[in-house]
């Protein structure tokens, strides 16, 4: 929903939309929109957004923005998306708040999953 001055839209690059598309639509069930061969567009419940054709990577290390999904199953998400091709690059670790992991997706994005259970 457009309302204004809350976030709208996120972009990302990836080197591999096939399997970023791919991954991101078996883990958490977003819908892709192609516009040619070097972007698409996704959709979600939470956030819509795109990929564009690129050689770069967003990583919180490089000072990219992390987006952090919510699951009610950290141990579950956590197997889905490593049975989905993903690197889990932070284990899961206590914060004040919650539990969380850091996972790179298949283009080498870095995102975190994070529970409050």
């Amino acid at each position: 929903m457009k309302q204004h001055g809350r976030l709208n839209y996120v972009e990302y690059p990836a080197y591999d939309l096939e399997a970023t598309k791919t991954f991101f639509h078996a883990v958490f069930d977003w819908k892709f929109t192609d516009f040619g061969i070097d972007y698409c567009s996704f959709t979600s419940e939470e956030i819509n957004g795109g990929f564009y054709r690129s050689k770069l990577t967003s990583t919180q290390a490089a000072g990219g923005a992390l987006l952090i999904f919510y699951s009610e199953d950290l141990e579950k998400s956590l197997a889905k998306i490593e049975n989905n091709g993903a690197q889990i690059n932070k284990p899961i670790f206590s914060f004040p708040g919650g539990r969380r992991f850091h996972f790179i997706e298949p283009s080498g994005n870095e995102f975190a999953v994070w529970t409050d259970k």
